[in-house]
């Protein structure tokens, strides 16, 4: 065992820790996660325009009425996503170069914005449009940020600033010194978008199609699953690694069934990152919340049994860290196994069900510390049997860990028995 990890470690999980820490990937990944507030907030209001209640019922009936209204803060928010994640790609992408970060995010926007075509509307004048300000312009976003923050490094490495004399307030002088990469970028933007008539959001979309269409059937699920256990038994973060490649694609799925409930559409996409949150890593990662069931009411160990306790309130709020290292599940060669093993099989029933249509997609983005069946009721705006497939999951981890859970018990009774020996 030491051997394959040794081998894992030196000629995979190495090289994956690199990717995920490139300043590139680290500052996509901290973008988006700048834009979950934004996100969330405005998932909610997508829930008062459509609320879990019957039909017939007094709230429906004004829901409906007034949903118009209702929907304009989720407009102005998740609808427009992008828009956020741009300004926080790159500011972070800046601050990583140790650049005015503010600069980089400002650029970031205006290199965004360039690439929509405003529209003239009678009687309303030059409008434009929102549709590629969300989840749909994502891939867009996270391009133009990189390209601009690149521009404005060049030109601040290459010196191609505006200088100002030492008395003139340094907020002045930044915005002198980013004249010219704001410049650079606005040309060539405006070059791409305007005098080429290149709409890239519609090349980008070619492109990312096949990653879509993949991302999103039961292959495009496991892979995501199998990598993020995988790295965590080696003792490496693996939602970090794995999210921060798959996360931006998450988001446009979200996106696009939020976009798609408030327009009355069929929901088009099973897997967003609510899935995995709320069907698949109940409890944290590996879906341990059933081998704490298992500590809790079948250990036979004061250590199991203590670990249990400590470990129920964290695992009900999807925190398992406690876990992951106490249990330890990490380069434990017994228990990895069902912590690989578990997500697999309820994130396929999770995939079948959603699918099939026995659950509603989820839409909507609780916050991820909630316990797993609210969660679930809430991202599927208020589906009852997201909650039922929870309980299923569970029950299903339970089952899968507790033989492992009883093996790795003999260990520690047998350890146990020998410090006694040994004490006495």
């Amino acid at each position: 065992m030491e051997r394959v990890v040794h081998f894992l470690d030196r000629y995979f999980s190495g090289p994956v820790v690199k990717l995920a820490e490139q300043r590139h990937l680290q500052a996509i990944r901290n973008g988006v996660i700048s834009a979950l507030p934004f996100i969330i907030v405005g998932s909610f209001f997508l829930i008062l325009a459509f609320p879990p209640v019957p039909a017939d019922s007094a709230i429906a009936r004004w829901a409906e009425e007034h949903v118009r209204e209702i929907l304009i803060p989720y407009r102005l928010t998740m609808f427009i996503m992008s828009l956020y994640i741009v300004y926080g790609i790159g500011y972070n992408l800046a601050k990583s170069y140790q650049i005015d970060p503010l600069a980089g995010a400002q650029i970031s926007v205006a290199a965004f914005l360039l690439t929509i075509t405003p529209q003239t509307i009678e009687e309303v004048g030059e409008v434009l449009p929102m549709t590629h300000l969300g989840g749909r312009g994502l891939f867009v976003a996270i391009l133009s940020s990189i390209v601009a923050v690149e521009i404005l490094r060049f030109c601040k490495r290459k010196n191609w600033t505006i200088k100002m004399p030492e008395q003139v307030p340094p907020s002045l002088i930044r915005s002198f010194e980013a004249l010219i990469p704001v410049a650079i970028t606005v040309v060539l933007m405006t070059l791409i978008t305007v005098v080429l008539g290149m709409d890239l959001h519609t090349v980008v979309d070619k492109l990312v199609a096949p990653l879509v269409a993949v991302g999103d059937s039961l292959f495009g699920i496991l892979v995501p699953v199998f990598l993020i256990t995988f790295f965590w038994s080696l003792g490496i973060h693996g939602d970090s690694i794995v999210g921060t490649i798959a996360r931006p694609l998450w988001e446009v799925f979200l996106a696009n069934n939020a976009e798609a409930v408030a327009s009355g559409e069929a929901i088009p996409h099973a897997a967003p990152e609510t899935f995995f949150q709320w069907f698949v890593w109940i409890g944290g990662s590996g879906a341990t919340f059933g081998l704490v069931i298992c500590m809790l009411f079948f250990a036979k160990t004061k250590y199991s049994k203590t670990l249990g306790k400590t470990a129920l309130a964290p695992s009900i709020f999807n925190i398992n860290e406690p876990v992951i290292f106490g249990v330890p599940i990490m380069l434990n060669p017994i228990m990895i196994i069902p912590f690989v093993i578990t997500p697999v099989i309820t994130s396929s029933l999770s995939y079948f069900a959603t699918v099939f249509g026995f659950v509603t997609p989820t839409y909507i983005m609780p916050p991820w510390t909630l316990p797993a069946p609210i969660g679930a009721y809430l991202a599927t705006g208020g589906d009852w049997r997201a909650v039922l497939l929870v309980i299923i999951n569970v029950a299903i981890s339970f089952v899968v860990y507790y033989p492992f859970f009883r093996m790795h018990e003999r260990k520690l009774i047998e350890q146990e028995e020998t410090e006694q020996r040994i004490g006495a």
